[in-house]
């Protein structure tokens, strides 16, 4: 077996950042919507840096209007993922995006992805499971009302409640409400931290959202006493290494602290964020860390094993991807 080939299980993903240029190009040119300048020569998403980023990626998913535009969109991206290999993937999805916090108008974009997700399932073999996210830099008020969004559709396909956005605006204590509705309607709980707001902001997020994965957290390699309690716990961290290195927090693969933190005991995933914002894939990914640490086969079965145990999804669901691991094993 090549790395091609080995099932992969992603958990770190945004659906409205996996959004391929030209899919987003064709919509906008349907809708006579001008937003030429959110791509660069290459027709591909341009930003200088992780503010201006945040701006495109809202620009380019503003084009996104209709439950019906979501469901052509989960059917692009769900073929490519699995064209990657994926057989497992989580994605955030956020109400604010889909219906502007509206229960009713959010069931609506929910149910259309649902469905072209089953057709993708049915088609490719792919099983895709949501995660409902606020925005932070949206602020905790919003966030109630996306966690309300999340914990009336709690189920089989919305597993997870997560906050993604611009890490420095508020602190975590400020969203715990919203966590905890979300707790109470038996969520899987997931932060972005530790990208931006160094080691600090990643132990701030475990004290008052109490979470049971994180999203990115690299920079708690900069902290010992925090990596040895990141493994003590054994707390996930859903790292996107090529994420990182376009974002430019990290200068280069070499640099890149994923090696030392499993090393260390930590428990990491692998992932790709927003794919086509930062040039990759998870084969790409799976060959960079290849490259660049020395992965093997074994190496990365074992990741897709943690990345198993740390899904949101329910044990039937589960089960059905462990079996599609172990075929390939054989």
């Amino acid at each position: 077996m090549t790395l091609s080939n080995i099932p992969k299980i992603e958990l770190h993903h945004h659906l409205e950042g996996a959004a391929p240029p030209a899919l987003i190009r064709d919509m906008a040119k349907a809708r006579h919507l001008d937003i030429s300048g959110i791509f660069g020569p290459d027709g591909g998403y341009a930003y200088r840096d992780f503010v201006q980023f945040l701006d495109i990626y809202e620009a380019a998913t503003s084009v996104l209007q209709s439950p019906d535009d979501y469901a052509r969109l989960t059917a692009v991206i769900l073929e490519e993922a699995a064209a990657e290999g994926v057989v497992y993937l989580e994605t955030f999805l956020s109400p604010d995006f889909c219906g502007g916090r509206d229960l009713l108008a959010w069931r609506e974009y929910l149910h259309a992805i649902e469905e072209a997700a089953h057709h993708a399932q049915a088609v490719h073999g792919i099983t895709l499971r949501g995660i409902v996210t606020c925005i932070r830099h949206f602020g905790p008020d919003k966030a109630r009302e996306t966690a309300l969004c999340a914990a009336e559709t709690a189920g089989r396909f919305i597993v997870g409640f997560g906050i993604a956005g611009d890490e420095g605006a508020g602190h975590p204590r400020d969203f715990a409400w919203a966590f905890d509705m979300a707790r109470e309607a038996g969520l899987g709980l997931t932060a972005h931290a530790g990208e931006w707001g160094g080691p600090g902001a990643v132990r701030d997020t475990l004290e008052a959202l109490r979470v049971d994965r994180i999203g990115h957290g690299v920079r708690a390699v900069e902290d010992p006493a925090l990596v040895d309690h990141l493994a003590e716990t054994g707390i996930v961290l859903e790292v996107c290494p090529g994420s990182n290195i376009a974002l430019g927090v990290y200068p280069d693969w070499p640099s890149h602290p994923i090696d030392r933190l499993r090393r260390a005991g930590v428990k990491v995933t692998v992932s790709t964020d927003d794919p086509p914002f930062f040039h990759t894939t998870m084969r790409r990914e799976y060959d960079r860390l290849a490259e660049t640490f020395g992965w093997d086969e074994g190496d990365f079965a074992q990741i897709n094993r943690v990345a198993l145990d740390a899904a949101f999804c329910d044990a039937d669901t589960r089960a059905e991807i462990v079996k599609k691991l172990e075929s390939a094993d054989v």
